[in-house]
């Protein structure tokens, strides 16, 4: 399993900063040569997210949103607000899992505010971030607006909840799609390559290799058993 560290090599940076009572993996991510950078799926806990961004001297540009659930963006208008910065992301299918952020997370004892983004993203949509260029790939199936981030010169994934560790995203929420979800596994995240890493929307990192060898859901050996 990659350490932190495999991620905080040039030319693209990263942090985890874990937020809201769910431990989701909020991120912050920057360009090395410019320290332009982004936040993606910031959750809650908006003082560690600061924290973090002063901590690195990053200049943060954007927020950057995987998919609509509260403990993904439940922080990113109030963020927004605060550095006067761009929503962009996820992609509109998920419109209707934002509209019900705030009561989705009263439910879990804190507030957050829903929100429209400035931009959604489609499948191949390019990012730029300092001197480097994000691709945005489309992956239904957790939910339907689900997209993740990907910076092939790092070797690095944002991958929100479509995979982890050892697991897989839920496909039982409105919009889910089991068979989706495998789709955007094997479709999308496998061609980046075994020796990509990801960040995944909660747990420790890992990589699409690791994935491919062990995960008991999607596993080569697991997905070649399956009729």
């Amino acid at each position: 399993m990659p350490s932190l560290s495999s991620f905080e090599k040039p030319p693209l940076r990263a942090t985890i900063i874990p937020v809201t009572p769910l431990r989701q993996n909020c991120s912050l991510i920057w360009c090395h040569e410019t320290k332009v950078g982004a936040i993606i799926d910031p959750g809650g806990d908006l003082p560690l997210i600061l924290d973090s961004i002063a901590k690195y001297g990053v200049s943060v540009e954007k927020i950057l949103i995987t998919h609509g659930h509260f403990d993904h963006c439940g922080a990113a208008a109030v963020l927004s607000r605060t550095l006067n910065i761009p929503i962009i992301g996820p992609h509109k299918a998920d419109q209707f899992w934002i509209d019900q952020i705030p009561e989705n997370a009263q439910q879990y004892g804190f507030e957050a505010e829903s929100f429209i983004p400035n931009s959604w993203l489609n499948d191949l949509d390019k990012i730029d971030l300092g001197n480097q260029i994000i691709i945005t790939r489309h992956c239904p199936g957790h939910t339907p607006g689900h997209v993740v981030f990907h910076h092939a010169p790092s070797r690095l994934s944002i991958v929100g909840d479509v995979l982890f560790k050892d697991s897989i995203g839920r496909s039982d929420f409105p919009g889910g799609d089991p068979q989706a979800l495998i789709t955007s596994i094997t479709e999308k995240l496998w061609p980046m390559g075994n020796e990509t890493a990801f960040i995944p929307g909660h747990g420790r990192p890992s990589t699409f290799g690791a994935e491919r060898a062990h995960n008991p859901f999607v596993a080569d050996a697991v997905l070649a058993r399956m009729p």
